[in-house]
């Protein structure tokens, strides 16, 4: 990693985050396989740390989540008779929240799609923000005792249930869903605006991951065999998106709408910010 200069560093991490599989990289770049992985990790354990520390005290007012499955090793159903599955192979959720004024993502967390989750996930969203919002999730049951738990009564909650059906003969195909024939608007606590019950800005967002990164690709051989390397990647990809991709509605990023920076930040900047990780400095918030 040494031999890597702050360029060559910048340019691996860019291709990672623009959606590049790992050997890919390695040809474009002529890094070893083991040397992008390990900038891969290191990257993630920085962007985690300077995310958490600076996404805090934040003034959103809408905030919609949303899981997104992967999976990592192999798909659930083939654990049993995968050779030398890890104990933590199989489905991975990745749950994301996301301000619908500064399309800012705050806070997401990797695991299971179950209670114990959900709690993890919502007492981190609480942590870092300084009012009330307004909150709309999904149906999923797991949301209810945990939003409880992380706000009680101070929140205005609505979930956004949808009914499907079946899905037309015409339509039916490997991935395709049951067909979404509405959708209501539950009110579960406080006064939520009608308005803006909505999930729109956190399926996008969702669809923006898959996109962005290699490891979210249906259909390839790219999905991650270690879950800790799938968080580290998941910290990378949000720090890319957070503060160095422009958003286009916005015509900033959506940590420059949110107030957080007060800059664009180039691959260069998280780079020098990675390297004061790894040498114990501090990085300011105000860069």
């Amino acid at each position: 990693m040494n031999k890597l200069t702050r360029e060559d560093r910048a340019r691996i991490l860019h291709l990672i985050c623009e959606g590049s599989s790992i050997r890919a990289i390695t040809r474009l770049t002529g890094a070893s396989k083991n040397t992008v992985i390990k900038l891969v990790i290191d990257a993630g354990k920085a962007t985690s740390w300077y995310q958490d520390r600076v996404f805090r005290s934040l003034t959103c007012k809408r905030v919609q989540v949303d899981e997104i499955w992967n999976f990592v090793y192999a798909k659930q159903k083939n654990v049993p008779t995968a050779k030398t599955a890890p104990a933590d192979a199989g489905d991975v959720w990745t749950w994301t929240a996301i301000d619908a004024d500064t399309k800012l993502m705050p806070t997401w967390f990797v695991g299971n799609r179950d209670s114990e989750s959900a709690i993890i996930f919502m007492d981190d969203l609480a942590s870092r923000l300084a009012n009330r919002i307004q909150l709309t999730s999904d149906g999923h049951k797991a949301y209810l005792e945990a939003v409880e738990g992380a706000f009680g009564a101070d929140i205005d909650y609505a979930m956004l249930v949808k009914v499907y059906g079946a899905s037309p003969e015409s339509a039916k195909g490997r991935y395709s869903p049951a067909e979404c024939t509405g959708a209501r608007k539950e009110r579960i606590e406080g006064k939520p605006d009608p308005k803006h019950v909505s999930t729109s800005f956190s399926e996008r967002s969702n669809l923006t991951l898959r996109m962005h990164m290699r490891r979210f690709t249906r259909l390839t051989n790219a999905f991650s065999k270690k879950v800790e390397n799938h968080t580290h990647a998941v910290a990378l990809h949000m720090m890319y998106y957070n503060f160095v991709r422009i958003h286009q509605t916005l015509k900033v990023t959506p940590a420059m709408a949110a107030g957080v920076t007060k800059r664009l930040w180039e691959m260069t900047d998280v780079v020098e910010m990675l390297e004061a990780f790894e040498g114990g400095r501090d990085y300011g918030n105000s860069n």
